[in-house]
């Protein structure tokens, strides 16, 4: 398997043009179904974002913090009498009561919005498309098409007509992805150190070190 690094150089010289090519050939259309949002199979949603990325979508009134945007990667944490503890890495856009994204409504006619559209994680920009690189994220569901290093994940706007800028604008945030995502792999990796976490405590490791659940940085004694 080639190594982080050697992935991060490939995707930095990825070629936007010939990623809009690939997505043109295999086509897009967002019908607002909100199935991306939405839990899957009694499943919670989960949608990673990075650090930088939940400081964004924060409320700068202080009506929203860490733990209303973000909530730790599930994986590897266990279910116990003290509660969820365990360590685990990165960090997921919160969900609902339902297991939908929190930031996900339906209008009187059932028709899907992000209510942070413009603030949105690239993961949910760039939703279905995925880059076939290793250490990289793929989306919910397997690929069912894909044309060069462009995967495409189960969606039903899949197939149709997309306009060549909204195909470059997919193909530019689809290789900011895929860098932004191997360097962040990189930085946990190089910034992981055992937590040993007490009962009932959950610390996540990203980039920028371990830390709580709300956020800050973990105190290590």
């Amino acid at each position: 398997m080639e190594s982080l690094e050697t992935e991060l150089e490939r995707a930095r010289a990825l070629d936007v043009a010939e990623l809009a090519d690939a997505i043109e050939d295999i086509g897009f259309e967002c019908t607002r179904c909100g199935a991306c949002c939405k839990a899957e199979d009694h499943d919670p949603h989960t949608a990673t974002v990075f650090p930088d990325e939940v400081r964004e979508l924060r409320d700068p009134d202080g009506e929203r913090d860490w733990r209303d945007v973000a909530r730790p990667m599930p994986y590897g944490l266990d279910e116990t009498d003290d509660g969820v503890e365990g360590e685990t890495f990165e960090w997921a856009l919160r969900t609902d009561g339902c297991g939908d994204c929190a930031f996900y409504a339906e209008d009187d006619d059932g028709v899907g919005a992000c209510t942070v559209h413009g603030d949105r994680p690239l993961i949910c920009r760039t939703y279905p498309f995925s880059v076939a690189l290793a250490g990289t994220s793929q989306p919910m569901g397997e690929a069912v098409d894909e044309a060069g290093v462009v995967r495409a994940h189960e969606c039903e706007g899949l197939g149709r007509d997309v306009s060549r800028d909204e195909a470059e604008g997919l193909a530019a945030a689809l290789k900011e992805r895929a860098v932004r995502e191997l360097a962040e792999a990189i930085g946990v990796r190089d910034e992981y150190a055992p937590a040993d976490p007490a009962p009932g405590e959950v610390v996540v490791h990203d980039s920028e070190g371990a830390k709580s659940v709300d956020g800050s940085p973990r105190d290590p004694t």
